[in-house]
């Protein structure tokens, strides 16, 4: 993934020791200060550069790019982080936890969970090949199916720092690869047909924490219907010369707000007839 330098202030060499010490933090769950407390100046180019050379990083040491994230896709979400659009991230091969499975609370820092919907690409999809905007049908002519989705997230850097109470601002969360921690898909799909006909906006999902239900939503929260993350995407990284690629996994875009994952939780989140997600967190 290549960066582009306009609208730039931090150099190349100030960009991969922050993209280290992300990476570091996740390693060892050790917190790290947001990037913006020691460059307030940081632009949106910066983040992305921090965050796509936090990518390069791990795939040097021996991760698989398995897809893409789309986050704040909420107009609500982009006004209280100060950002008129979205904001995205990369999905790594190691961030898949299987449904059922278990995370360990000491492996992250300040987890949460997201519901979701995911595009299963079957084609590459890249607006240059089109010479114009993608649409939705693009999207749908690419899609071989559509999952089911938990997005589990995390901190890399403080949320809110202990010392201040200030809260971190969206340049840090794009700069921790838009909060990516990890991904949960079902095995129960709806087909293309019934996400092109807007059965994907009436779907929706109930989710319990230990039996408590903490969130509800439908898939028209997402941009009003969870194709257009997927548009947006293409669109956006075209600028940057990124393709989605046939086999990846894109996550639409959140429909709930996310729910903290504390030592002992159980997650149980039911999409109806696409199917229960199960969670436990250790």
């Amino acid at each position: 993934m290549t960066m582009r330098n306009e609208g730039r202030t931090l150099t190349a060499v100030q960009v991969t020791a922050i993209a280290a010490a992300h990476e570091e933090a996740r390693r060892t769950a050790s917190p790290i200060d947001p990037v913006s407390r020691a460059h307030p100046d940081i632009t949106l180019e910066d983040a992305y550069a921090i965050q796509a050379t936090w990518v390069e990083l791990q795939v040097a040491n021996g991760s698989v790019i398995a897809g893409h994230k789309i986050g704040l896709t909420s107009r609500a979400m982009q006004m209280a982080m100060n950002i008129n659009e979205p904001d995205f991230g990369t999905l790594l091969d190691y961030m898949f936890i299987p449904n059922g499975g278990t995370i360990q609370a000491a492996t992250y820092l300040d987890p949460k969970v997201e519901v979701e919907f995911a595009f299963v690409l079957s084609q590459r999809l890249v607006p240059h090949d089109l010479g114009r905007d993608l649409t939705p049908e693009d999207v749908y002519a690419a899609t071989d199916h559509v999952l089911p989705a938990l997005e589990l997230i995390d901190a890399r850097s403080y949320r809110r720092h202990p010392e201040d109470g200030r809260t971190r601002s969206v340049r840090d969360t794009i700069s921790d690869n838009a909060a990516n921690a990890g991904i949960m898909v079902g095995t129960t799909s709806m087909s293309v047909e019934d996400a092109r006909r807007g059965g994907l906006r009436w779907a929706g999902a109930i989710c319990k924490r230990n039996d408590v239900v903490e969130e509800t939503g439908l898939g028209a929260g997402v941009l009003d219907d969870p194709v257009m993350g997927v548009v947006w995407l293409a669109n956006r990284l075209q600028g940057l010369g990124i393709a989605l690629e046939a086999g990846e996994t894109i996550l639409a875009g959140s429909f709930t707000r996310p729910v903290d994952c504390r030592a002992g939780d159980r997650f149980q989140v039911d999409f109806g007839s696409l199917g229960v997600l199960e969670l436990d967190v250790a």
